[in-house]
C-alpha cells in the first residue's frame, strides 16, 4: 500500500481500481494475459516469459484495445478478482490506462512482477500477480509522488495529520530501557488498528525462544498450502514443502510485510506466546486476543462477508480460538474476495495498540543483544536514514508507520503514527504526507 516503504501491506495491493485523487492518474484494477507484443511498451523493456509477465503482457494489449469483450476477461482473470471488480469496470480502468508507457521491470518472480510505467506524465509502480492457475489475483499501481516539505512545528505537523486521517494517534518520544520519554503526542495511550505492526510481536517472541535455545535463526520451516497467506510477500509464491529458516522469514516479514513469513512464525512460536508478548509489552486490549494470524484476519472479512465476521464476534475468546480452527481454518484462499471500499471492521477486526504501546515495542527489541534483531529491524528504513528500524501496518482506511533510530547525540527516538479512515480508502497522497511527518519529527524531536 505504499510507495518505497515496501510494507504494502495485507489486501493493499489485492484490491481494485482507484483515482489518484484530482491527477486523473489511475491507479490498480484487474486483468491477465497473452503473449502479444504491448504497443505501450517501451522498446527496450524486455517482460519477463513467466506466467505474471505473460499476464502482464495482456493488460498492456488489452489497454489498446479496451473495452475487451467480458469472455476474454473472464479467461484471465480469477474469479475472486472479479467478484470485487466486475467484468465493466475492468474495461473502464482498462480506458483510463489509455498512453500508459511500460519503462522498466524493477522484479519479477513466476508469480509477480514489478514494474515502473508513466501514464500523463506521472510515474507509478505497478505489480501483477497471479494464482496457481495463471489467472491474475491481484494487480496494483502506486503512484511514486514525491515527498511533501517536512514540518518545521509540532503545530504544523499536527495541523497535517489532522488533515489526513478524521482518526489518528502520534507519538515522538525518547526512549532509556523500557521506559518512554514523551516529547510530542496526540492520543498516546489510545489504542488504534495497526495493521502489520503486529509482527512487531511475533519478532519479539521470537528472539525471547532463541535467547531461551528453543529455537535458532537457522531453525527450518515448511512451507505448507495451510500456512500460505495473501500477498504482501513472496513466500506464498513458493512450492508448498519448500523450507525456508526462521531468519529469512523473519527478515522477510519485517522489511516486505510477508504474510506467509509472518504465519509460518506466528504458528511455530505459537499464538500464547506471542499474546503473552503483547500484554507484556503494553498492548492489551482485549480485542487482541485471541492474536490473529495474516490469513485467518483476511478470511473473515473477505471470506462470505460479513457471515463469519458476526458469527465470530458473537463469540467469548475459547470459543473463538474453536471457530478459527474448526470453520475459518478450514477455508481457501480462494474463498477471499477481496475488497476496496467502505474499509471493513476496522475496530473490531484487527490489531490493536497505542503509539505508547509502539515505542515500548521498539524498545523491547531493542533490549535484546542478539545482533540479528537489529539486522531484521534495520533492512528497510521506511524511507528514513540508513539503519532506522521500521515497522509501518496498512490496510484499507488504516496506515501506520513507526519507527526508532539513535540519534548523532547518542540518544534513541521513536516516532509512531496511527491513522486510519472507517469511511474511505486514503488517497495515494497519505503515504508520502505521513512520511514528511516522520521526517520532520526527526528533527524536532533534537
Amino acid at each position: 500500500m505504499i510507495p518505497r516503504l515496501t510494507s504494502k501491506s495485507l489486501l493493499a495491493l489485492a484490491v481494485a481500481a482507484t483515482l489518484l485523487a484530482g491527477s486523473g492518474v489511475a491507479t490498480a484494477a484487474g486483468a491477465t494475459a497473452g503473449p502479444s507484443p504491448s504497443p505501450t511498451g517501451s522498446p527496450g523493456v524486455e517482460i519477463p516469459a513467466t506466467p505474471a509477465g505473460q499476464q502482464l503482457r495482456w493488460v498492456l494489449d488489452a489497454i489498446g484495445r479496451a473495452p475487451v469483450p467480458e469472455s476474454e476477461i473472464k479467461e484471465h482473470i480469477a474469479d475472486s478478482y472479479l467478484a470485487a471488480v466486475p467484468p465493466a469496470e475492468v474495461n473502464a480502468f482498462l480506458q483510463q490506462l489509455a498512453g500508459l508507457t511500460l519503462n522498466a521491470v524493477d522484479s519479477s518472480r513466476p508469480k509477480q512482477i514489478e514494474v515502473t510505467a508513466t501514464l500523463a506524465g506521472h510515474k507509478l509502480t505497478v505489480t501483477l500477480g497471479v494464482d496457481d492457475t495463471g489467472k491474475i489475483d491481484l494487480l496494483g499501481a502506486e503512484p511514486i509522488l514525491p515527498l511533501p516539505p517536512e514540518p518545521k512545528t509540532w503545530k504544523e505537523l499536527d495541523e497535517r495529520l489532522a488533515k489526513v486521517a478524521p482518526r489518528h494517534a502520534y507519538l515522538a518520544a525518547e526512549i532509556k530501557g523500557s521506559r518512554i520519554r514523551p516529547i510530542h503526542a496526540i492520543g498516546q495511550n489510545t489504542d488504534r488498528p495497526i495493521g502489520s505492526m503486529f509482527k512487531l510481536y511475533i519478532l519479539g517472541a521470537l528472539a525471547k525462544q532463541i535467547r531461551q535455545g528453543k529455537l535458532s535463526w537457522n531453525t527450518q520451516l515448511t512451507i505448507t498450502p495451510e500456512l500460505k497467506s495473501l500477498p504482501s510477500g513472496e513466500l506464498q509464491d513458493r512450492p508448498n514443502g519448500s523450507k525456508v529458516s526462521v531468519l529469512e522469514a523473519a527478515t522477510l516479514m519485517i522489511s516486505i510485510s510477508d504474510n506467509t513469513g509472518t504465519d509460518m512464525l506466528l504458528h511455530k512460536v505459537g499464538k500464547k506466546a506471542v499474546e503473552k508478548t503483547m500484554r507484556a509489552w503494553g498492548a492489551r486490549d482485549k480485542r487482541n486476543f485471541p492474536v490473529l494470524s495474516t490469513r485467518e484476519m483476511f478470511t473473515l472479512k473477505g471470506a462470505d462477508y460479513p457471515k463469519h465476521t458476526k458469527a465470530y464476534l458473537a463469540l467469548g475468546t475459547a470459543a473463538k480460538r474453536a471457530y478459527l480452527r474448526d470453520t475459518i481454518g478450514k477455508l481457501p484462499l480462494t474463498s477471499i474476495v477481496p475488497w476496496l471500499k467502505p474499509p471493513r471492521e476496522l475496530d473490531t477486526i484487527e490489531w490493536f495498540a497505542s503509539p505508547a504501546d509502539i515505542a515500548r515495542a521498539h524498545a523491547e527489541l531493542r533490549k535484546f543483544t542478539d545482533p540479528n534483531v537489529g539486522r531484521v529491524m534495520s533492512v528497510n528504513p521506511g524511507s528514513l536514514a540508513e539503519g532506522t528500524w521500521y515497522k509501518g501496518g496498512s490496510e484499507v482506511g488504516l496506515l501506520a508507520l513507526g519507527h526508532s533510530y539513535r540519534a548523532a547525540n547518542g540518544k534513541v527516538y521513536a516516532i509512531t503514527t496511527l491513522a486510519t479512515d472507517p469511511s474511505a480508502p486514503f488517497p495515494a497522497t497519505a503515504t508520502p504526507e505521513l512520511v514528511s511527518l516522520a521526517r520532520g519529527a526527526v528533527k524536532l524531536a533534537k
